[in-house]
């Protein structure tokens, strides 16, 4: 699983970062985090909103989440 959080570096897209860090390690899940912080490459993405979750190329979800948040969003993509 391939995991990206995008954003440009503010407080809101560290802090999602750390938390899908966080809920990789708690669900034992076997996935590589990437930090995009790359404003053109966020721009492909098609999101104005951020951060944002991408998973396996797809985005997941836009703005702040929770931990339980994060962890139900990985658990329904490994199904």
């Amino acid at each position: 699983m391939e995991i990206k959080v995008l954003g440009t570096g503010c407080s809101g897209c560290k802090a999602l970062f750390a938390t899908v860090q966080q809920a990789i390690e708690e669900l034992n899940l076997n996935a590589t985090v990437i930090k995009e912080e790359d404003l053109t490459k966020i721009l492909e993405y098609n999101v104005m909103t951020l951060p944002a979750l991408v998973v396996n190329e797809n985005v997941v979800a836009k703005g702040r989440l929770s931990l339980n948040e994060v962890k139900s969003i990985l658990l329904n993509i490994k199904g």
